[in-house]
């Protein structure tokens, strides 16, 4: 417990119970219910990790709740959607991909050809997720590529072959 100014106990500055739900409950009410998709919270959330240390950063969170907790709650977050979509049966993961798609400004076709080339979508994966649950995620992610890589008529994934 921390002594205040007046020489009296004051309130610890973080009651970690509390900022975690409060932390986690900002995230969700002023971010994750914007993103329509969980394909797109899955992409939004991965975005704010750093690719060197595996470290989540939000400034706003950061301000608000200290580095540590910001961290913590967004890696939750990350762990949590990436559940999710893994949990969609395949049918519902291709239908939350197409609406993904369909809110970015990128060519469908393009995109699509890009993803199918460079993969970026690898890392969109949590750090601590199991090794199986990256592979069904792959697995199912690169199904559901093909899937619409053929509706759109786009090429082998090899430019050379």
């Amino acid at each position: 417990m921390a002594i205040g100014r007046d020489g009296n106990q004051a309130m610890p500055l973080r009651p970690s119970r509390e900022l975690e739900r409060g932390a986690s409950a900002d995230l969700w009410r002023h971010t994750l219910s914007q993103i329509p998709t969980v394909f797109g919270r899955l992409v939004y959330l991965s975005s704010l990790r750093n690719q060197n240390d595996s470290r989540y950063h939000h400034h706003g969170l950061g301000l608000m709740f200290g580095d540590e907790e910001s961290h913590r709650t967004l890696a939750e977050s990350h762990d949590r959607a990436f559940s999710e979509w893994l949990n969609f049966n395949l049918e519902e993961q291709k239908a939350d991909l197409d609406l993904y798609l369909s809110t970015l400004s990128t060519n469908k076709r393009t995109l699509v050809e890009t993803w199918v080339r460079l993969a970026p979508y690898r890392n969109f994966v949590p750090a601590t997720v199991r090794h199986a649950e990256r592979q069904l995620y792959l697995s199912d992610l690169e199904t559901i590529l093909e899937l619409i890589r053929n509706a759109c008529g786009v090429s082998g994934s090899d430019p050379d072959a």
